[in-house]
């Protein structure tokens, strides 16, 4: 748009909703942008496992990176069974319909596939409020991701899309193409300013110090980043899948550098495994990490491993080849040929891993989720709304 196009049109009232460590730190370039737009009021709502300290109650993270939390809204209870799950989401529908209500919010911005972002969604739509959602049209099977992603899709007036091939699924959806806007996976953003970093001596000593102070003895050991999440099983087949990741990488006769899992239902048998690993030399654990140092111990990985969004989207540009374990990523556009696809034992994931090694790293350049530049581009989108009767009555193409 050009300068002044926007000059005498009114502000806009913006609520951003984040539930995860992992999604907010893939709207922070967004919002760093929104909050240079003059148009954009932001107001930033925490929500979900932000809250729960046995996820390590990241509502601190999003402080410490600067960012001021205007609401609150606790959702789940920790208790890992698919009926917590639905409980949270009527929390979470109750208490954000409220506080939108409180902030007179115009529009509302959500990421992804989670209950947060899908509770946000559902308030935000029957409150006649506008959704931007971010990440529609992606493919993982996960657990209920498809079914909640695909409902978002539904609900979401503004669609900012991180591929073409995202772009496509929602216009075969039926989605009109001006709803539609391909803007790039914010995740990027963060991983292009801080490799680009890298490459510079400072860059690379801050990288260093980073690292060390994070991992202590661990330093200089090659390591894996292991990033495993639910997939919809029980808590004691969850518990035996990452005990074989484990121990593929032990196998290897590598260090591993470990996250807790996000709160699905299966979680618990995941965490009791990582709870095993106390005091073990080889290991590191974390129940969470602010997302600039997540990006720094991947900048110095030899690989990574589980089954993480990130291993598919974010690993190419992070240069690094990424081993993808199970079905839960099934059907998700893989950024590059660095993505190895195993089964969910210690055979399957040891083979992926030794494979993983063999291969030369990515560059770390062109990507099919863009160019790193997501941020600026949503938030230009959002700037150049105008709230109408037009943009909230949906009608579908098809």
């Amino acid at each position: 748009m050009r300068p002044g196009a926007l000059r005498g049109r009114p502000p806009l009232r913006v609520a951003v909703v984040s539930g995860t460590r992992a999604e907010f730190g893939l709207l922070a370039s967004p919002l760093r942008e929104m909050r240079r737009r003059p148009r954009l009021e932001v107001r930033l709502i925490a929500a979900g496992m932000h809250l729960l300290p046995k996820f390590g109650r990241t509502l601190e993270h999003i402080e410490q990176a600067g960012f001021t939390v205007d609401a609150t809204v606790s959702m789940q209870s920790g208790r890992d069974d698919p009926c917590g799950e639905a409980l949270a989401v009527g929390r979470g529908v109750t208490g954000l319909a409220g506080v939108f209500d409180r902030l007179r919010s115009q529009v509302v911005v959500v990421l992804g596939d989670r209950i947060e972002a899908f509770a946000a969604a559902a308030a935000a739509a029957a409150g006649r409020r506008v959704v931007a959602h971010i990440h529609g049209g992606d493919r993982a099977a996960g657990d209920v991701d498809d079914a909640l992603r695909n409902a978002i899709t539904r609900l979401a007036h503004v669609h900012l899309v991180a591929s073409a091939d995202a772009r496509r699924r929602l216009l075969r959806m039926g989605e009109p193409p001006e709803r539609i806007h391909r803007v790039g996976a914010p995740g990027l953003d963060d991983i292009r300013v801080l490799r680009t970093g890298d490459r510079t001596p400072a860059g690379r000593a801050e990288t260093d110090r980073r690292v060390r102070a994070l991992l202590g003895e661990l330093a200089g050991r090659p390591y894996v980043l292991i990033l495993q999440h639910p997939c919809g099983h029980g808590p004691a087949r969850e518990a035996a899948i990452m005990r074989a990741v484990l121990q593929a990488v032990s196998r290897a006769d590598l260090a591993g550098v470990v996250l807790y899992p996000n709160s699905d239902p299966g979680h618990d048998g995941i965490v009791a495994v990582i709870r095993e690993l106390r005091d073990r030399r080889r290991w590191r654990v974390f129940r969470s990490l602010p997302r600039e140092d997540f990006i720094r111990l991947a900048l110095r990985a030899r690989a990574m491993v589980g089954n993480s969004s990130s291993g598919l989207i974010e690993s190419a540009s992070l240069g690094l080849n990424a081993v993808n374990v199970g079905p839960r990523q099934a059907g998700r556009l893989k950024c590059g040929p660095g993505v190895i696809d195993v089964p969910e034992t210690s055979a399957g994931v040891f083979s992926g891993l030794r494979r993983a090694l063999q291969r030369r790293r990515p560059a770390g350049a062109a990507s099919v989720y863009g160019d790193g530049r997501a941020g600026a581009r949503i938030a230009d989108v959002l700037e150049s709304l105008i709230i109408t009767p037009a943009i909230t009555r949906k009608s579908l193409t098809y």
